[in-house]
């Protein structure tokens, strides 16, 4: 037996392929939409890639099951559990089969038994993974977005995203009885998630890629109470907003994709300052500067959103662009294919172009904002010159805030400056700068004077300035 393991660190995404060397037959479980890796590794190994597995509709990413089936005629195998048909709308013209709790899929002769596991959706199931030719006795589950390393699956994305009424508190629910039937594996049973830590689908989703039934039994959070209603309380306490694609991704993933090969893929633009200005300028045009923030502080060009690249890129562009409009890259030229390959990876199709990350430099108007310590915006403050903006999630606030601060979290921040007032600078921060940093682009935008807290409210606790409780 084969099993080999991929992750898109950008997604916190993990897939899997599993093939078997006897017949020389391979299948992939939960594949992300850029499938070239599968391919060369598959061709590496000598493998037809037979199969492609989906756990659920997949809230995060594009799901590259289409993808994979076009190129390689793999059957796609998909829950029919929870709604009817699972909730699918698949082109009929794929190979498709439907699978239920309890049913086999052979590939060669390795056996992935279905597991029925509602909770983070309705139809969600698992595999169970057992390689007839050497052992009667599963190895391990590959558990898609049910269980992870030190956390569960929300339950609450269908409610938050999709507008499901009352689907958390049932996912939750399932959620403990898909659980307690989890439990019954013996300890030595793997665990092969499908997300690691940053992924918005679960609230504490540890780093390590694998674990076994027997220590998440131990150690994770969500194995350990035994009464329903804890449990729901537990589950649902402390989830933060989710992104705002994931109810786009829904929509994408109940169906077949666009194929890449149908999708322009963005070309280097060889255009000065003063036309990247003007493309902002434009309705449904979105341009954005993936330079560090402390780069884009120094110097950015007008209309230009900041989400640095690498860091936390992925996340802010799924919270903060939208499905409608043109895409234009400010960036590195070594960086564009991996960018290209997030965006598709998100179903943002309308990337149309990158500009080098020199040209802000060739600007001349170019707008600046200055990075502040908590004590010298204290001291504004206390001489009414500034006013405090935080975006931090709503969970963070309620914990302890500045006193007096104006509270707008990021991903609202675009549709809610008229909270704030343009006859004083914004002092802006988030728990340790990232977010405020992105947050200063957009107050930029809207003709904000801006100061970035430096250390966000992480440095404002540690200079002991004062708090609410």
């Amino acid at each position: 037996m084969y099993l080999k393991y991929f992750y898109d660190k950008s997604l916190a995404q993990a897939s899997y392929m599993i093939g078997c060397q006897a017949t020389g037959e391979a299948a992939v479980i939960d594949p992300s939409r850029n499938i070239e890796e599968y391919l060369q590794i598959a061709r590496e190994q000598g493998f037809r890639i037979t199969g492609a597995l989906e756990t659920h509709i997949h809230a995060d990413f594009v799901s590259g099951v289409t993808e994979l089936s076009r190129r390689t005629g793999a059957v796609i195998y998909y829950s029919t559990e929870g709604a009817e048909n699972g909730g699918y709308e698949w082109d009929k013209n794929l190979p498709l089969h439907g699978v239920a709790h309890d049913e086999n899929i052979y590939i060669g002769n390795i056996k992935l038994r279905v597991l029925h596991t509602p909770g983070h959706t309705p139809e969600h199931v698992s595999y169970e993974l057992t390689d007839t030719a050497a052992a009667t006795r599963p190895m391990g589950v590959f558990t898609g977005d049910f269980v992870f390393v030190g956390d569960v699956g929300r339950p609450d994305l269908l409610e938050k995203s999709v507008g499901v009424k009352d689907s958390a508190d049932k996912g939750a629910r399932q959620m403990f009885h898909s659980l307690q039937q989890f439990k019954a594996y013996d300890d030595y049973i793997q665990i092969w998630p499908g997300h690691g830590a940053g992924s918005s689908c679960g609230k504490a989703l540890g780093a390590v890629p694998t674990s076994t039934v027997g220590y998440e039994r131990m150690h994770n959070p969500a194995f350990q109470p035994t009464d329903e209603q804890t449990f729901v309380e537990f589950l649902l306490d402390g989830q933060s907003e989710p992104p705002a694609y994931f109810a786009k991704m829904k929509e994408i993933n109940k169906q077949a994709v666009t194929p890449l090969s149908e999708i322009p893929a963005g070309v280097e633009m060889h255009g000065t300052s003063d036309r990247v200005a003007e493309l902002a300028e434009q309705n449904h045009t979105i341009i954005v500067d993936t330079r560090s923030a402390s780069a884009y502080a120094l110097g950015s060009i007008s209309g230009t959103l900041n989400l640095p690249y690498p860091d936390s890129f992925a996340e802010w562009m799924g919270r903060l662009a939208d499905y409608e409009s043109d895409i234009y890259l400010i960036a590195e030229p070594h960086q564009y294919e991996k960018l290209r390959q997030i965006l598709t990876s998100m179903g943002m199709d309308r990337l149309k172009g990158f500009f080098a990350a020199s040209i802000p430099a060739e600007a001349q108007n170019l707008r600046t904002y200055k990075n502040e310590t908590p004590k010298e915006v204290e001291e504004r403050r206390r001489n009414h010159h500034i006013q405090i903006l935080d975006v931090r999630y709503q969970d963070e606030w309620d914990h302890s805030h500045v006193p007096e601060a104006v509270h707008v979290s990021l991903q609202q921040l675009p549709n809610r400056t008229d909270e704030l007032s343009k006859a004083q600078p914004v002092a802006v921060h988030c728990a340790s700068g990232k977010r405020s940093s992105i947050a200063a682009s957009i107050l930029l935008n809207q003709g904000f004077d801006v100061i970035n807290i430096e250390g966000g409210f992480m440095k404002w606790q540690k200079d002991q300035m004062t708090t609410t409780s």
